[in-house]
C-alpha cells in the first residue's frame, strides 16, 4: 500500500538487487516502460512489495499512496463510552530512609523548592499558549503526508534495523478507509521522538517476532512521529496522554471507531495479551459487518438481477410492440396501395372510357351501302363476336383503329390483322409508317373479313 517518495533528482546507476528487483517488478505488473517501473520503485524505496500492491490498488481503482483522493477523510469516533484503555504507569523512585535518599534534608528542599517549581512550570505554559497564537506550530500545517510516513519509516529502520511489522505506506485518512473497505482492525502508533520509553519500547516490544507476526496477521499498522505534520495531526485527533501510544480502531456501529487506547511503556507479551483482548472483544462486531455487507451485497445483486430481468422483459416487450407496430404499418402500407391500385385503376378505366366515347364522337359516318367507294368490314373480335361497318376507301386506316377501340367490346390493346394475304394492318403511326395508309392503299376490298387480336397482356 504505497510507499516512499524517494526519486532521485538524477539518474543512479542500479544495483544488481535493485535491476533484480526491477525485472520482478516489471514481471509482476506488466508494465511495459522499464523507467516507469523505475520511477514506481523509486517512490517506494524500493519496496517490491509496497510497488506491487499499491498498483494493485489503483488497477482496482483505489487512488495512489501519491495521489490521495480529494474527498473528505473519514471522521474516527473517539468518544466511545465502551472504549478499552490500558495503562502502564512509570516506576517511580522509591524513597530510602536506610540509605539516605530522600530523608530529611530532602524532604526540606522538595517542600522549599515546591512555590518556585509551580510557578516556573505554570509561566512556562502561559508563555507556549501565547507563543501559538503569535507563531503557530509548523507541524500544523500538512503539506506532504506521504513524505512524514515515509520519512518516519526511513528514519525507524535506520535506528531500529529492518526487523519490525510492516508499516502501512499511506496517509492515515487512506489506512481508514483500507480498514473500512477491507473489515480489518487499523493499530495506529504514535511515536515520541524525545519520550525516555520510546527507544526501549521499539526495541524490546514493537520488533519482538512474536508482535510482528500478531500485528502482520491480524491488524493494518500506520506508525508516524508526532514530531512531522501528520503524526501531529493525527496526535490532535486521538488526544494522547504518554508515550509509547498505541491505538486500536475499526469499523463499528457503522462508524471507524478507536475501540482500545493502550499508552505507557507495555512489555511484548503483555502488549500481545492486551491486542488479543481488544479483538477478541470487538470481533463480533467485524463478524456482524461482515454478515450485513454480505447481505446488502446479495441484496444488491438480486436488485440488480431484478432490474435485468425487468429489462430484458421491457426489451422484449419493446420488440414485440415494435413488431407489431411495424406489421400494423406494413398492413396499413398494403392497404393504402391496394386502394391506390383501385383508385389508379378507377382513374385508368374513367379516362378509357372518355377516350372511346371521344374516339366515338371523331368517328365520320358511315357511307350509304349503295356508294360505290364505300367497302363492308366484318371485324372478328376476340371474344368470338362480330361487328359490321362500313368505310370510305379514301380514310386511313386509323379510321378503323378509332372505330374498334370505341366499342365497348373491344379490348385496351388491339392489333387487326387480315387473312389474304396474312398481314398485320398498320392502323397506328409508327417510325416505318408516320402516316398510317387508307384502305385502299391497304389493299382492302369490298367486302373485307378482319380479325382483331388482343394485346393487352402483353
Amino acid at each position: 500500500r504505497g510507499g516512499s517518495k524517494m526519486a532521485a533528482p538524477e539518474e543512479r546507476e542500479l544495483t544488481a538487487e535493485q535491476t533484480e528487483k526491477l525485472l520482478q517488478f516489471q514481471d509482476l505488473t506488466g508494465i511495459e516502460s522499464m523507467d516507469q517501473c523505475r520511477h514506481t520503485l523509486e517512490q517506494h524505496n524500493w519496496n517490491i512489495e509496497a510497488a506491487v500492491q499499491d498498483r494493485l490498488n489503483e488497477q482496482e481503482g483505489v487512488p495512489s499512496v501519491f495521489n490521495p483522493p480529494p474527498s473528505r477523510p473519514l471522521q474516527v469516533n473517539t468518544a466511545d463510552h465502551r472504549i478499552y484503555s490500558y495503562v502502564v504507569s512509570r516506576p517511580q523512585p522509591r524513597a530510602s530512609y536506610l540509605t539516605g535518599d530522600f530523608g530529611l534534608l530532602g524532604w526540606g528542599y522538595y517542600f522549599i523548592m515546591l512555590p518556585f517549581r509551580f510557578t516556573y512550570y505554570t509561566l512556562l505554559d502561559i508563555f507556549r499558549f501565547a507563543l501559538r497564537f503569535i507563531r503557530p506550530d509548523p507541524r500544523s500545517r500538512v503539506t506532504d503526508p506521504v513524505g512524514d510516513i515515509i520519512s518516519f519509516i526511513h528514519m525507524f529502520e535506520e535506528k531500529y534495523g529492518r526487523i519490525h511489522p510492516i508499516f502501512y505506506q499511506g496517509t492515515y485518512s487512506q489506512a481508514l478507509n483500507d480498514a473500512k473497505r477491507e473489515l480489518r482492525f487499523l493499530l495506529v502508533y504514535l511515536h515520541g521522538d524525545d519520550h525516555q520509553d520510546t527507544d526501549e519500547f521499539c526495541r524490546n516490544t514493537l520488533c519482538v517476532p512474536e508482535v510482528i507476526t500478531l500485528i502482520n496477521t491480524r491488524m493494518l499498522f500506520w506508525a508516524c512521529s508526532t514530531n512531522k505534520p501528520e503524526g501531529y495531526r493525527v496526535s490532535q485527533a486521538l488526544r494522547e496522554n504518554t508515550y509509547p501510544f498505541l491505538a486500536v480502531i475499526m469499523l463499528k456501529d457503522r462508524r471507524m471507531t478507536v475501540v482500545g487506547r493502550l499508552e505507557g511503556l507495555i512489555q511484548a507479551d503483555d502488549l500481545i495479551n492486551q491486542l488479543m483482548f481488544i479483538m477478541d472483544a470487538n470481533q463480533t462486531y467485524l463478524v456482524s459487518e461482515r454478515l450485513e455487507r454480505e447481505e446488502r451485497n446479495q441484496t444488491q445483486v438480486l436488485r440488480q438481477q431484478q432490474d435485468e430481468a425487468y429489462l430484458a422483459s421491457l426489451r422484449a416487450d419493446q420488440e414485440k410492440e415494435r413488431k407489431k407496430k411495424e406489421e400494423r404499418e406494413r398492413k396499413k402500407k398494403k392497404e393504402e396501395e391496394v386502394e391506390q391500385q383501385k383508385l389508379a385503376e378507377e382513374r385508368r378505366r374513367r379516362t378509357l372510357q372518355e377516350e372511346k366515347e371521344r374516339k366515338s364522337e371523331c368517328l365520320p359516318p358511315e357511307p350509304h351501302p349503295d356508294d360505290p367507294e364505300s367497302v363492308k368490314i366484318i371485324f372478328k373480335l376476340p371474344n368470338d363476336s362480330r361487328v359490321e361497318r362500313r368505310f370510305h376507301f379514301t380514310q386511313s386506316l386509323t379510321v378503323i383503329h378509332d372505330f374498334l377501340f370505341s366499342l365497348k367490346e373491344s379490348p385496351e390493346k388491339f392489333q387487326i390483322e387480315a387473312n389474304f394475304p396474312r398481314r398485320v394492318l398498320p392502323c397506328l403511326p409508327t417510325e416505318e409508317w408516320p402516316n398510317p395508309p387508307t384502305l385502299q392503299e391497304a389493299g382492302l376490298s369490298h367486302t373485307e373479313v378482319l380479325f382483331v387480336q388482343d394485346l393487352t397482356d402483353d
